[in-house]
């Protein structure tokens, strides 16, 4: 029999989106259970691949009502993080009910009725907080059953050392594939990335100054403003990419992010190997062979391992009830909440992902919900 419980708001997803909203809601005297699919807090910051850490600075991505450590270094690493995120839960007397996936949030009488395996929550409000990056995305390229080399997506790689002296190729340039491609030359593997297209890049400090304190700045500004010092800035710090093989984008990073939700990558030092010939580039895939891959201008390539640097989905249409009905053109939910009578109780906290970075956004999103349960919760 399914255990039923009851409270003012459930909040789904203990990551940091998660913890952020019980932290303000706890601040607030506000009742609420926070529901965790995993048996950690942050489950899936524990298995991300070991040389991670954050790109924003730590003053702008701590949790409301705790800095972090002064002893941490100004991009904080995985494991700190993580350590800082259970010293939250610690101070705030933060609670969550683990192994708890949700499979159902739908409408009921008196709010909302959440399902999991085990239990049937009843609240006046859910806070659906797990994240943009919620399930890997992995497409199917032709002839890929047949590649006999290490196949893998990169939520399951966790380190270069077994990658030392092979030919990797990497799918995609994004935050993760640029980052990928430094730790596997360092650990002496030879990395290639496939690029289908355009890719902004930002050099993650400029003249010694974090680029995100340089957007929060930025952002103050009119749209036509921003994008036109984001690009000369670009154009200063990063240059022409054309000639490795990398497409230039027609929008500044700050204007694509904007008309198409694409996050530009922040650069740690793949620029920088891509010029000197230490990450090779090349385009998009038309087939995989048993030991290579055929690319679209026409190259094969032989290739020991591949490793689908391919992003993740949000998919939260996957267990909110007509969800579909709620997202964005690029799959996410497009307002912190909605008026409409039928959604009334309903919020989504951190699915947003703005240059100025996504933890502060977290942290100013979750005091707007927070705010906004307590108004309603005031009212007659």
């Amino acid at each position: 029999m399914l255990t039923q419980q009851q409270t003012d708001t459930l909040i789904v997803g203990a990551g940091p989106a998660g913890l952020a909203v019980a932290g303000r809601l706890a601040q607030m005297g506000l009742p609420y259970l926070l529901l965790e699919k995993g048996e950690k807090i942050a489950s899936s910051w524990h298995n991300h691949y070991e040389r991670l850490c954050l790109h924003t600075v730590k003053e702008h991505s701590d949790l409301p009502g705790m800095e972090m450590p002064e002893g941490y270094p100004t991009y904080v690493p995985r494991l700190d993080l993580i350590a800082y995120w259970e010293d939250y839960v610690r101070k705030m007397n933060i609670s969550p009910l683990f192994g708890q996936q949700v499979s159902k949030i739908s409408r009921a009488e008196n709010g909302w009725r959440t399902e999991t395996a085990t239990h049937i929550f009843q609240s006046k409000n859910v806070v659906v907080a797990t994240g943009y990056n919620r399930t890997p995305y992995l497409p199917v390229w032709p002839g890929q059953e047949q590649f006999k080399g290490e196949f893998l997506h990169s939520h399951q790689y966790r380190s270069a050392a077994p990658f030392a002296g092979k030919k990797v190729l990497l799918i995609g340039i994004g935050n993760t594939g640029a980052e990928l491609a430094i730790d596997l030359h360092e650990k002496g593997a030879f990395p290639a990335i496939s690029v289908r297209g355009p890719v902004n890049f930002i050099r993650r400090d400029i003249a010694g100054r974090p680029a995100q304190n340089t957007a929060i700045l930025l952002g103050k500004l009119p749209n036509w403003a921003y994008d036109f010092i984001a690009r000369q800035v670009q154009k200063m710090t990063v240059g022409d990419l054309t000639p490795y093989g990398i497409p230039k984008s027609p929008y500044a990073p700050s204007e694509q992010l904007r008309r198409f939700g694409k996050v530009p990558v922040i650069d740690l030092g793949t620029i920088d190997l891509i010029k000197q010939g230490k990450v090779k580039i090349l385009p998009d895939i038309q087939c995989f062979n048993e030991n290579s891959v055929t690319f679209k201008d026409g190259r094969t390539e032989p290739f020991d391992a591949v490793i689908a640097c391919t992003g993740y989905r949000a998919q939260v249409e996957d267990f909110v009830e007509n969800g579909r009905a709620l997202l964005s053109d690029w799959g996410y939910p497009s307002q912190l909440w909605y008026e409409d009578k039928a959604l009334r109780g309903l919020y989504f906290c951190g699915f947003s992902t703005p240059l100025s970075g996504i933890l502060r956004n977290i942290k100013i999103d979750s005091g707007h919900i927070a705010m906004h349960i307590h108004s309603a919760s005031a009212s007659p």
